[in-house]
């Protein structure tokens, strides 16, 4: 599988979770209004990877902790939104927590709630 649809497996496992371009790049969305995860083939730079929302501080500290997997990414970088690289050696269960607290951060009360039913059963 490749980077991308692994990442979009992840991505669409998360409810009412949608794809579409953005950009010229696949981007999710919780309910094909807020976007989650933005997908970076080469996007500015020679990278593969994919840029989402962050809680506050986890930026700052995983781009100081390893450099080499994560990233500020242009324009979203300054709202606090981290690049994560998949040019590299991926771990995808922590690719998964990544975009589950991207999704977290951007899905309303009742859809979070489900996701916590769901996890409970």
């Amino acid at each position: 599988m490749t980077p991308l649809e692994s990442l979009r497996r992840i991505c669409l496992a998360l409810p009412e979770a949608t794809e579409r371009l953005s950009h010229n790049e696949p981007a999710w969305f919780v309910r094909g209004k807020k976007t989650f995860a933005m997908f970076a083939d080469r996007h500015h730079d020679d990278r593969v990877g994919f840029w989402c929302p962050a809680p506050p501080g986890a930026q700052e500290e995983l781009v100081g902790a390893e450099p080499e997997r994560f990233y500020r990414p242009p324009y979203v970088g300054v709202h606090g939104w981290l690049g994560v690289r998949l040019d590299v050696d991926v771990d995808w269960d922590e690719i998964a927590a990544i975009v589950l607290d991207a999704y977290r951060l951007v899905a309303p009360k009742k859809l979070l709630a489900e996701l916590d039913a769901a996890k409970e059963s």
